[in-house]
């Protein structure tokens, strides 16, 4: 009952609360300058933003399910601690969010559900499945994020130098992950993963 309640509490904290990152918001280099956006970069903008801030939404649900699915105490601890860093990247999406004058996806909860069922799946397959799946996720976040980077316009530094720092972030996940002992994911698994990360971006972007 109680890590029931613990479950639903992070969950209910993911979804509804207001986050506040331990580390200062990223800020724009003299290599990404930031300028006054048009009303059509600021929409394109806000859009890869809210794509970002739903993949930190999943990635909450996906860490909530491991770390209640594993005995093993260490494991736990790393996925609580990625969740305390990702809770980072929520609080600097949501904050450029409404720099930009937008909202976050109003499909968060069913984006949030969908992970934590894939999470507990995982996790109860075992723990190096489930650090498998953290792998895999964050290698295709970073390529996400990647894309992002090429994609946002010229003059938004202050989304470029957030995403570029979640994008780090995210490969040391990774790298963490098969540190611990992750296994690789068979192909299909990881094609299927790449087919639900589209819908789920390219959803967002819109709704």
């Amino acid at each position: 009952m109680e890590k029931l309640l613990q479950t639903a509490d992070a969950a209910l904290r993911t979804l509804f609360a207001e986050h506040r990152a331990a580390r200062p918001l990223p800020s724009a280099s003299p290599d990404t300058p930031s300028a006054e956006l048009s009303a059509d970069e600021k929409r394109l903008s806000a859009a890869y933003m809210r794509v970002n801030h739903v993949g930190e939404i999943c990635a909450q649900a996906l860490y909530t399910a491991q770390a209640a699915s594993t005995n093993n105490r260490e494991l736990r601890a790393q996925f609580e601690a990625a969740a305390r860093e990702e809770t980072d990247h929520l609080a600097w999406t949501r904050q450029r969010l409404d720099a930009l004058g937008s909202r976050p996806s109003l499909l968060n909860p069913l984006w949030y559900a969908g992970a934590f069922a894939l999470g507990l799946v995982a996790g109860r397959i075992g723990d190096r499945v489930s650090l498998g799946f953290v792998a895999e996720t964050e290698d295709q976040v970073s390529e996400h994020l990647g894309s992002h980077l090429s994609r946002l316009p010229a003059g938004d530094g202050a989304s470029r130098a957030i995403v570029a720092q979640m994008k780090i972030d995210e490969e040391e996940h990774a790298d963490a992950a098969r540190h611990a002992g992750a296994v690789e994911l068979p192909a299909p698994v990881k094609a299927l993963m790449r087919g639900a990360a589209r819908v789920m971006t390219t959803t967002a972007h819109y709704i």
